[in-house]
């Protein structure tokens, strides 16, 4: 029979490894690559691809009773007080894509990708 020890790791170990692939379940706000298609126009001319990063995860938000002075300056209609933080991007860079084009010609453009993201105040502007 095996030992408390032995069987705890185990059931680490299970856990640890089922959540592998799902990105969803890291804690925090981290880099994600995705697989970006570039065109020089709407017939695809030239095109090229390129793997490029986002910002995904989960920030801390919180909602409580609003102060007093809150309420009253509100006329009693904003009586929860929320913060919330939303995952950003924090840092860019710019990466060269190789576009293939019609016949054996090749052009390079430039995008942003992200470099680093955090968590930060939500602003609709962003989104």
């Amino acid at each position: 029979m095996a030992s408390p020890q032995t069987l705890v790791l185990c059931l680490l170990v299970l856990a640890v490894t089922e959540g592998w692939g799902q990105e969803a379940a890291i804690p925090g706000c981290h880099l994600h690559p995705f697989n970006v298609t570039v065109r020089s126009d709407r017939q695809g001319t030239c095109q090229g691809s390129h793997v490029a990063q986002a910002c995904v995860g989960h920030c801390e938000s919180s909602a409580f009773p609003s102060r007093y002075s809150v309420l009253v300056a509100s006329g009693y209609r904003h009586n929860i007080t929320s913060v919330s933080q939303c995952c950003t991007i924090s840092g860019l860079k710019k990466v060269k894509v190789q576009l293939h084009c019609v016949g054996s010609q090749r052009e390079e453009l430039e995008i942003f990708t992200a470099r680093a993201c955090q968590c930060d105040m939500c602003r609709l502007s962003r989104y």
